[in-house]
C-alpha cells in the first residue's frame, strides 16, 4: 500500500508518463479492487530484435502518442482479431505465450520497422527478402488493413517464424493504472554474417525504418548499453520495461573491450549462447515470468520499483516475475506535458538496493 496520495501519483507517472493531476480522486488502491473493477489488460507483444552484430532495435515514438509518448521503445503493439483467439483478460490463460501473441508480435514488427520475420516456403532456412517498393506497399496495406497479414506474407512466398521468438517476460500493467496492457517479450535473433563481410553485407529487409511518422519518427539498431548510456544522459527516454529488460541484455550483447572494430562471428554466437543460457537458466525461466512492477521503497524523488509480483490477474497460479532485482527510478527536473519526467537509473539486485530492509509503500 502506498502512504501517501503523492506516492501513488509518481509510481503512475513513473509507469506509464501520465501526468498524476490526471489520475481521478477516487480511484482505489490495487488491494481493494475486485477482478470485475480492474480495468482491462489489453494484450500486446513486442520483440526485442538484435540484429546481425548483436545490437538491439529501438523506434523513436511520436510526441503526440498516446502511450510511451517520445519514447524509445522496442518494435510491438496491440494484438488485432487477424492475429488469433485469445480468452478473457480476466482468464490467466489469457497471460500466456500464445500463437496470437507471435503472429502480434511479428505483424507489428514489421508495420513499424519494415523488417519481416518470415522464412521462405521452399527453404525455411533463408528469411524472405522483399525489394524497398514491395515492403513499403505491404506494410501500408497491412497496417490500413487491407490485407491480412497472414495472408499477404504467403503471397509472398512466406511463412511466419513464430519458432524464432524466445519468450522473455511478461509485462502486466499495475491494478492503479487506468490504461493497461499485458505485453508478452520475445528475444528474435537475425541471422549471423561471416567471413571478411561481417557487418558489412547487412540485407535491406534488415534495415529498419521509421513508418513515416505515423507512429514512430526513428528506427535505429545499437548496442545494449549505448541505449542504456543515452537514457543517463537524457538523450532518449526509456521507461521501466525496456531499460530493465535492456539492462539484462547489456550483461551479454557487448561491444569489443579489446579496442577492435567489431567482434568476430564466433564471438557473436558465444554472446548469443550465454544469453540464452540465462534466458532458460532461471527458476522459473524468463519466458515464464510475469511482471507487474510495484514501489517497495521511496526517498525524496527516487523510487525502488519491486519486479517480483506477476499482477492481480494471477494471483494464486503461482506465477512471479524476478524476486532477485529492483529498478531505481527518479523523478527529474524536466517538464513534459506539465509533468516531471520519470526516469529509470539502475537495476539493482534487491540485496544491494536496501529495499529489502526498508518500509514497504
Amino acid at each position: 500500500m502506498f502512504r501517501r496520495r503523492k506516492d501513488l501519483e509518481f509510481f503512475e507517472a513513473a509507469m506509464r508518463g501520465a501526468s498524476p493531476n490526471e489520475q481521478s480522486s477516487k480511484r482505489r488502491s490495487s488491494s481493494s479492487k475486485s477482478m470485475k473493477e480492474l480495468p482491462p489488460a489489453n494484450p500486446s507483444a513486442s520483440i526485442l530484435l538484435i540484429s546481425s552484430v548483436n545490437h538491439i532495435l529501438l523506434l523513436h515514438r511520436v510526441s503526440s502518442s498516446s502511450t510511451f509518448a517520445s519514447a524509445h521503445v522496442f518494435p510491438g503493439g496491440h494484438c488485432s482479431p487477424q492475429d488469433g483467439h485469445l480468452p478473457p483478460t480476466s482468464d490467466p490463460s489469457h497471460h500466456e505465450d500464445s500463437p496470437a501473441y507471435r503472429h502480434a508480435a511479428i505483424r507489428e514488427c514489421f508495420e513499424e520497422s519494415g523488417i519481416l520475420l518470415a522464412r521462405k516456403q521452399e527453404n525455411a532456412e533463408e528469411l524472405v527478402e522483399l525489394a524497398e517498393q514491395e515492403r513499403d506497399e505491404g506494410r501500408k496495406a497491412v497496417h490500413a488493413e487491407k490485407v491480412l497479414f497472414a495472408e499477404w506474407v504467403k503471397e509472398k512466398g512466406g511463412q511466419m517464424d513464430v519458432e524464432g521468438l524466445v519468450p522473455f517476460t511478461r509485462w502486466l500493467t499495475p491494478a492503479n493504472i487506468p490504461k493497461r496492457y499485458s505485453t508478452q517479450m520475445y528475444l528474435y535473433f537475425l541471422p549471423l554474417e561471416s567471413g571478411p563481410e561481417l557487418g558489412k553485407r547487412t540485407t535491406q529487409m534488415h534495415i529498419p525504418t521509421p513508418d513515416g511518422g505515423i507512429e514512430h519518427t526513428a528506427a535505429k539498431f545499437a548496442w545494449a548499453e549505448e541505449w542504456i548510456e543515452a537514457a543517463l544522459k537524457g538523450e532518449c527516454v526509456l521507461f521501466p520495461p525496456q531499460f530493465f529488460l535492456l539492462s539484462l541484455v547489456a550483461d551479454f550483447l557487448k561491444p569489443p573491450s579489446d579496442g577492435k572494430e567489431k567482434l568476430d562471428t564466433g564471438q557473436l554466437q558465444e554472446q548469443r549462447r550465454q544469453l540464452m543460457e540465462f534466458v532458460k537458466g532461471e527458476d522459473p525461466p524468463w519466458g515464464e515470468k510475469c511482471i507487474s512492477p510495484n514501489p517497495v521503497k521511496k526517498s525524496g524523488d527516487t523510487l525502488w520499483m519491486g519486479m517480483g509480483d506477476a499482477g492481480p490477474e494471477l494471483e494464486g497460479t503461482g506465477r512471479s516475475g524476478d524476486k532477485e532485482r529492483v529498478l531505481r527510478v527518479e523523478l527529474s527536473g524536466e517538464i513534459e506535458r506539465g509533468r516531471r519526467t520519470p526516469r529509470p537509473k539502475e537495476v539493482l539486485k534487491k540485496k544491494d538496493s536496501g529495499a529489502e530492509s526498508s518500509w514497504r509503500m
